[in-house]
């Protein structure tokens, strides 16, 4: 989905750094570096390569102490891995064990062997693929469930989960929510067709208004140029893509400057994955019963996977116990634009349905 706009913002910054953003980057990383240590005795900090699917994924396990409940992340992008927020969600792991999963096609996992190393790119690829990562991490790290916690494109992988194997799974959180209906939903295109509207940009509301709001009847190109202009027409989610995504991105230790081209290739290569599922999914469809507490925490402001539609599938969903919360003055990737309030509704709404789970069996 930002394959495309990320390559546009860093290309300047990856083909020439100047000798200050140099420094300046080295300073941030080996600062970073500093406070993603982790030396308590019943810490865990591994990562590497497992082999899932058959082939080399990339798996990473962070926190504070083992005893914690086991948070795994369903990506999205599609292509985009979470690992370059490590930093930002470093108090996380005080409170929980945290698994970083690099999908096929997408991070460390697609720079190993490129594009045609990575196998089968499919939904159901992706689906059979997280299911082996769980039963990994279950056996890795001794749990019965872990929480999954899926943001954008990987929530649609994730909800997949959640109603199949309930068993697995000691929660779903969602953030980020994606909704995929069959390309019926018109919230973020008529949003976009209002703010270009406003801004006077004839010339994209004319590409806009011929594609049409049927998001099931475009090409991968069509896809990948309206969420370059949803991103580029909102000031908020333009100074997230560039503050806190490239800027995550640009200044982690985690990764070489060879490793964030890398990155940017793999959101453009999984980008066929996109018109892919609005072709194939309808989550009301596919069910709104789930057997495990069902949180969605969304930015209030975004316009990548609006409020309304997640707000619409999360009143109709039957859960055991159930929560939704907005995020002020965030839009898409509140979670890492916001790392501390995400971690309060951790803490307060499904740190303690896991506790009242746990007391039940």
């Amino acid at each position: 989905m930002l394959g495309t706009v990320l390559a546009t913002a860093s290309a300047a910054v990856l083909a020439a750094p100047v000798a200050g953003l140099a420094v300046h980057r080295q300073v941030k990383r080996a600062a970073h570096a500093r406070r993603l240590r982790i030396t308590g005795p019943r810490g865990i900090d591994e990562s590497g390569f497992v082999r899932i699917g058959g082939i080399d994924q990339w798996v990473s396990v962070r926190g504070e102490d083992r005893r914690n409940p086991v948070l795994l992340e369903i990506h999205g992008g599609p292509g985009a891995s979470n690992l370059p927020y490590a930093h930002r969600t470093r108090s996380w792991e005080q409170h929980f064990t945290l698994v970083r999963w690099d999908m096929r096609g997408a991070g460390k996992t697609f720079a190993r062997t490129g594009p045609t190393g990575q196998g089968e790119l499919t939904l159901e690829r992706l689906e059979a693929d997280a299911l082996e990562v769980t039963h990994h991490v279950r056996a890795r790290l001794g749990v019965d469930k872990v929480v999954l916690l899926a943001s954008s494109f990987g929530t649609v992988t994730g909800l997949r989960l959640a109603r199949r194997h309930p068993e697995l799974y000691a929660a779903y959180v969602g953030t980020d929510q994606n909704i995929v209906d069959g390309g019926r939903d018109r919230t973020a295109h008529d949003a976009l067709v209002d703010r270009l509207t406003r801004a006077g940009r004839r010339k994209d509301l004319a590409a806009v208004t011929a594609m049409g709001a049927d998001r099931s009847a475009w090409t991968a190109h069509q896809w990948s140029r309206n969420n370059k202009l949803v991103v580029g027409s909102d000031p908020l989610t333009l100074d997230t893509v560039k503050k806190v995504v490239l800027g995550s991105m640009l200044t982690s230790p985690l990764l070489t400057l060879r490793e964030v081209r890398s990155f940017m290739k793999a959101m453009e290569f999984c980008e066929p994955l996109g018109p892919q599922a609005i072709a194939t999914v309808d989550e009301r469809a596919e069910g709104t019963d789930f057997a495990l507490p069902f949180f969605v925490f969304q930015g209030a402001r975004d316009v990548i996977t609006p409020v309304a539609p997640a707000r619409r599938f999360f009143d109709q969903v039957s859960a055991p116990v159930k929560a939704f919360a907005l995020i002020e003055g965030a839009g898409h990737f509140a979670s890492f634009r916001h790392p501390d309030r995400f971690l309060d509704l951790l803490l307060t709404k499904v740190r303690p349905a896991l506790a009242e789970a746990a007391e039940a069996r």
